[in-house]
């Protein structure tokens, strides 16, 4: 049976958003129905060092929702990791230009909150070094796009 490709979400460092935001969708991903259900998710960063864990601020927002970041540890881009991903997800069109520049293609790469109803804002900025609120706010961002999200995923997978 061959390997089901991940949908690859990123940010920067890898340690807040993308792990964030990657805990949170594989969460709604669980409550699908197959395919939806075994799709990996994981994350990486486009100026992140290798094995980095999620700042203290990502765990605790996330446990306050119920998932456990605390064995998250960070990871660069590749170009392998760009290739063999479902979709990419990222947080800020800076993100996407960034991919684009290191050649990954054009089509495939979101904004993880590009899906929603006009008037939401399509980025979702970066809480490092603020307090636990903007973590949290980030947070809540990230969950408000999942029924979006999961809905282009279900309609991807279609075609």
């Amino acid at each position: 049976m061959a390997e089901t490709a991940p949908i690859l979400v990123v940010c920067t460092a890898n340690i807040c958003r993308s792990p964030m935001a990657a805990a949170l969708l594989r969460h709604a991903l669980a409550a699908q129905p197959e395919p939806l259900r075994s799709i990996p998710v994981i994350s990486a960063g486009v100026a992140a060092r290798n094995g980095e864990p999620a700042t203290d601020h990502s765990v605790t927002a996330l446990r306050k929702v119920g998932l456990d970041l605390s064995g998250h540890r960070s990871r660069p881009i590749t170009a392998e990791l760009l290739d063999r991903a479902l979709a990419v997800l990222v947080m800020t069109d800076s993100h996407r230009e960034i991919l684009r520049g290191r050649g990954a293609r054009a089509d495939g790469i979101y904004l993880f909150r590009e899906f929603m109803a006009a008037p939401a804002d399509r980025e979702i900025p970066d809480p490092y070094g603020g307090p636990l609120a903007d973590y949290e706010a980030a947070r809540d961002e990230m969950v408000a796009a999942l029924p979006s999200l999961v809905a282009h995923l279900k309609t991807q997978l279609r075609a």
